[in-house]
């Protein structure tokens, strides 16, 4: 276990010198497998690890969703769910926050990104707010909550990456997330009322619309729901794998961009430049994670955790309560990405030694492990001293301070505790729609 502990160290320290840490996790887990095996073994196991990881078919899910999204996002969906939130949700008061966190939602589904969806929506929600006389506190809260939301509501790109770390269902984990997600709008919106009640004038009532207004709203995103209800619906009835759900989700949303008249050539050469580089930086980021989980499990560290535990006697309930401290504090000083990288290869062993009866077997264990580990990381893009959700918005909002934004979204990721607690408790709420897939 030193060893590991001491492969952590350094692993740590090079990301803190600003190395990327795909290269900081590649190198570190071939130079402790070199030293461990050989280094023949080891660049051997680079090469391997490498070439699979490249013409993996499973992985080509990842290009294939972050294309829909950028085909989505180019599209203007995000102004038109805005516009259909608000037309329903901006006449109450702290209505057009609630509004924010429903198009966020609504965005997460088709996006797949937290840093995209609240870089996105700050600007076409934030002006609005403050056109009405909306607290910066709770304006950017929502915006910053809402964003999270992308990396659990599928397709989720997270999702897919524990899914091949883990080799679990990609399919059952995005079906997984779905009332998980729902149930972080639901909290959310809580959240904001909560607030309003709080504090009246933080969100002050819009004008209310009329009904032909809120009909008229509906016709600009109905494309986008049929196109998410056909890749989910598919992938929940077994009538097609994720991976043939994306490609079915990606011409479904360059077609849905085309006939809004959203494409060119220029814009086209964008997007695919884009969902290049997004892929590109993906691969490198899990190839060197695998490369340092192969060093990891060799090493033995897994095993030994497990062994300790045991040792303890301790009943599972605790023992996912102590992971997910451990996941707390590290999303103190980590960000998102790097956090299940760096500890799933490590916890999800340890996972599957625990007994939670005969009501989950290991492949549930997985989905729900995962769904938890997903909901803890996004309360890390919202909470000090590394919320990178925070950072993006104080990106695009810079006459906003970063004080104010992290009082805003104290509501916030106290209704994520909230949910945290009762995906723990209830794991059926996010197993039961997984366990009755086709």
């Amino acid at each position: 276990m030193l060893e590991s502990l001491i492969a952590f160290a350094v692993l740590l320290l090079l990301i803190a010198l600003k190395l990327p840490i795909a290269f900081a996790m590649g190198l570190v887990g071939f130079f402790g497998f070199g030293l461990a095996i050989g280094w023949n073994p080891a660049f051997s196991m680079i090469a391997t690890v490498t070439y699979e990881t490249g013409l993996s078919y499973g992985l080509s899910v990842i290009p294939l969703f972050v294309l829909m999204g950028n085909f989505v996002s180019r599209a203007g969906l995000s102004d038109d769910l805005y516009r259909t939130s608000h037309a329903f949700l901006g006449h109450r008061r702290g209505g057009l926050a609630m509004a924010t966190i429903v198009a966020c939602g609504g965005f997460s589904a088709v996006c797949g990104s937290s840093l995209a969806t609240a870089a996105t929506m700050s600007k076409v929600a934030m002006p609005p707010m403050r056109k009405y006389g909306y607290a910066d506190t709770l304006a950017t809260g929502a915006i910053a909550a809402g964003g999270t939301l992308g990396i659990l509501i599928p397709p989720s790109v997270i999702l897919v990456i524990y899914g091949i770390m883990t080799q679990s269902d990609i399919g059952k984990l995005f079906i997984a997330g779905i009332v998980p997600g729902v149930l972080g709008v639901i909290l959310y919106m809580i959240a904001v009322k909560v607030s309003v009640i709080l504090n009246p004038n933080a969100g002050p009532p819009a004008e209310k619309s009329s009904w032909k207004t809120k009909f008229d709203s509906l016709k600009n995103i109905w494309g986008v729901v049929c196109l998410f209800i056909l890749v989910i619906g598919g992938i929940y009835g077994g009538v097609f794998t994720p991976t043939e759900a994306a490609g079915i989700g990606a011409f479904g949303a360059f077609l849905f961009a085309l006939l809004r008249r959203k494409l060119n050539w220029p814009t086209l050469y964008d997007i695919l430049i884009d969902t290049i580089r997004t892929t590109s930086m993906l691969f490198m980021v899990l190839i060197g994670a695998l490369i340092f989980s192969n060093y990891v499990n060799i090493a033995g560290l897994p095993d030994e955790l497990s062994d300790w535990v045991s040792q303890l006697d301790m009943a599972p309930v605790f023992v996912i309560l102590a992971i997910v401290l451990i996941y707390v504090a590290l999303g103190c000083v980590l960000e998102s990405l790097s956090m299940i990288l760096l500890t799933v290869p490590v916890f999800y062993p340890l996972v599957l030694t625990l007994d939670f009866g005969s009501a989950m077997d290991p492949e549930l264990v997985l989905i729900w492990f995962g769904i938890v580990v997903v909901v803890i990381t996004e309360i890390s893009l919202i909470t000090p001293p590394i919320g990178l959700n925070v950072f993006v918005l104080k990106g695009v909002l810079k006459d906003v301070s970063l004080g104010t934004i992290f009082r805003g979204v104290t509501p916030f990721w106290i209704a994520d505790i909230l949910r945290l607690l009762l995906l723990l408790f209830i794991p059926t709420l996010t197993l039961w729609l997984p366990s009755a897939m086709g």
